[in-house]
């Protein structure tokens, strides 16, 4: 955090420097089944990311991304010309081939960034750890789309996919129903501030899931989500205007049982908790990133015993 204050004052005090910033994202209901017009629940949180954008020369981007621990975890300089023609790199270059795939569809959005500029030194702030999953793809996107004036969900669609969930909590700093809308993004704010927030905590299974995969995986083995998406739609409502946790958590568990028979899978508690005296509800894509937890007392040595370190209360998590 000290370093990410530290960027946003250089940059408010440097005008060829030009600062954005996005929210993380967690999904509390409608995993999966909101790709096929569902009506999810989704949370922004109080991680996020920055990117930072500094004029330069050489028709270069000098680029540096910084996880919330202050590391480098990628650092390379792309040509505009690779931008241009998206150009691919050796698999080992993973990343700078994803990265590439987004600046050339955002570069098919809006071309001034490259015919109108000497080049560009960005960096890009976690402040949350990158294995985490609340969002480092959806909130570089996002600020990207920020400072080329461009759509984020239309970017988003044409080079990571995804339903844009994510693109909306990164724009918006409350609760929100996400819904896709003959494959339109519609985003409803809605006032989620549950009275039991303090039974609500959220833990990180220590194994951070790939988005692309999950979705393709839904995609190969999912049946008819006709039926499904009504029960999803209806249990989403009844958790937004829950008025205490007992009838939160029965929802959560119809929820969970639902989504267990559409992914053939056995819910996380039934995988790893089954022995946890509270509700355990699975987030975004299930086994890994994160699951939420309700429970009557703090459940921190319970998760610990069983080698989860990461529990974060609601109130430290959820903006």
């Amino acid at each position: 955090m000290r370093r990410l204050s530290i960027l946003l004052k250089i940059a408010e005090n440097n005008p060829l420097k030009k600062t954005f910033y996005s929210n993380g994202k967690l999904l509390i209901t409608g995993e999966y089944v909101v790709l096929d017009g569902a009506i999810a629940l989704a949370l922004p949180t109080k991680f996020g990311q920055t990117l930072t954008i500094t004029e330069s020369e050489n028709k270069i981007i000098s680029w540096k991304s910084f996880d919330a621990d202050g590391s480098i975890w990628f650092e390379s300089s792309i040509p505009f010309s690779s931008i241009i023609k998206k150009e691919r790199f050796e698999d080992s270059h993973s990343i700078k081939n994803t990265l590439i795939e987004i600046l050339h569809e955002a570069y098919l959005l809006n071309s001034d960034f490259i015919s109108h500029s000497k080049g560009y030194t960005i960096t890009t702030e976690l402040s949350f750890p990158k294995f985490w999953g609340l969002g480092t793809s959806s909130t570089l996107i996002n600020n990207i789309a920020q400072w080329l004036g461009i759509d984020a969900f239309v970017l988003l669609r044409n080079s990571f996919g995804g339903s844009g969930y994510d693109i909306a909590c990164a724009q918006n700093n409350t609760a929100i129903l996400y819904q896709l809308i003959d494959e339109i993004p519609k985003t409803t704010v809605v006032n989620f501030k549950p009275s039991f927030k303090d039974k609500i905590y959220f833990v990180y299974l220590n194994k951070k899931q790939n988005s692309k995969a999950a979705i393709a995986s839904y995609y190969s083995y999912q049946g008819n989500t006709g039926k499904t998406i009504p029960i999803i739609n209806k249990i989403t409502q009844a958790v937004i205007e829950a008025s205490d946790s007992k009838v939160f958590e029965n929802e959560l568990q119809k929820h969970e049982i639902e989504m267990s028979t559409i992914l053939e899978m056995q819910t996380v508690k039934e995988a790893l908790f089954h022995d946890f005296q509270g509700t355990v509800k699975s987030l975004g894509a299930w086994g890994g990133d994160f699951i939420m937890v309700i429970a009557n007392s703090n459940p921190t040595d319970y998760f610990k015993s069983k080698g989860y370190e990461i529990i974060i209360s609601y109130e430290d998590m959820i903006l």
